[in-house]
């Protein structure tokens, strides 16, 4: 695949990888120098979804964007859509890589991956960046599925359903995944046609879209996971960042449960999809906070 319409500036910087760890191959984008980052990205992207701030926060970290197992170009299992066996991927990768501490930036789903990482290897993570996903918790003053604004997200048990969402979703993938950039979404201009091809490859490869509703199948063990977690809460410093025309600050006051060290705050004129509707202000609070030591 060629990311040349991304700039000569950013494929230049950029290498992509590939690693087997947990049994599994992830892809992986990587660049910059300094203390490791590690982006981790939701449903329905891919390590794309980070592309207009990697070239920033490669001038002061080394920038680790995994494809995370079943989406991308990672390999596609059968199983292990949980967000504990997804973080032991990613930590399992930053050790062969040779880093022993790490700063976590996760956006939807990928929160709750970055928050198993933070949970499991407590001394292994440095920050802690959430973007615009609560805790998986049975909350429901808290809870992902608390509807929003009157409408129920309704996504959320129509892919946990077996082997149906599949069937009805495939040859539609565009249709499907465009009703989320475009709902999901403030500035509806943030995820341009391309970007859609480029998801649409993705999730349309063989096991794709399957991969991505078994993250919304193993919902239960996620939310099982968590209550078990969140008995010691973390130390190091967590952000918690929502976008003023999603979550707002309901995010922030779902992770208060798991976190001592916890600040919080709302990216105006923003949506759901954060990095990509506003990377510049997003850059803004994330920067400073990763790097204040």
């Amino acid at each position: 695949m060629s990311y040349d319409h991304l700039g000569t500036a950013f494929t230049a910087t950029f290498e992509h990888k590939r690693i087997t760890v947990n049994n599994t191959q992830i892809h992986y984008v990587t660049g910059g120098s300094g203390a490791p980052l590690v982006l981790l990205h939701g449903y329905p992207q891919t390590w794309y979804a980070f592309r207009r701030i990697m070239p920033e926060l490669s001038k002061h970290f080394t920038v680790i964007v995994p494809d995370l197992r079943g989406l991308g170009d990672s390999d596609k299992p059968g199983s292990g859509y949980d967000t504990a066996t997804v973080a032991e991927d990613i930590y399992q990768l930053v050790s062969a890589l040779g880093y022993e501490r790490i700063s976590l930036l996760g956006h939807d789903f990928g929160v709750n991956v970055a928050y198993a990482y933070a949970a499991c290897h407590r001394n292994a993570v440095s920050k802690l960046v959430l973007l615009d996903a609560g805790m998986l918790d049975n909350n429901i003053a808290n809870s992902p599925l608390l509807p929003k604004e009157g409408k129920s997200l309704w996504w959320f048990p129509f892919q946990m359903m077996s082997v149906l969402p599949e069937e009805l979703v495939a040859g539609k993938e565009a249709i499907y995944l465009n009703w989320f950039y475009q709902n999901l979404t403030f500035n509806k201009e943030a995820i341009a046609d391309a970007d859609l091809q480029e998801y649409v490859r993705c999730y349309a490869a063989t096991g794709g879209i399957k991969a991505g509703f078994d993250y919304y199948r193993a919902l239960f063990t996620d939310i099982e996971f968590n209550a078990r977690q969140v008995e010691v809460k973390l130390k190091i410093p967590v952000l918690v960042l929502g976008g003023k025309y999603s979550f707002g600050l309901k995010p922030f006051e779902s992770w208060k449960a798991a976190a001592e060290n916890i600040n919080g705050g709302i990216i105006k004129n923003s949506g759901h999809y954060i990095p990509e509707e506003q990377p510049q202000l997003l850059l803004e609070q994330v920067v400073p906070f990763l790097k204040d030591s």
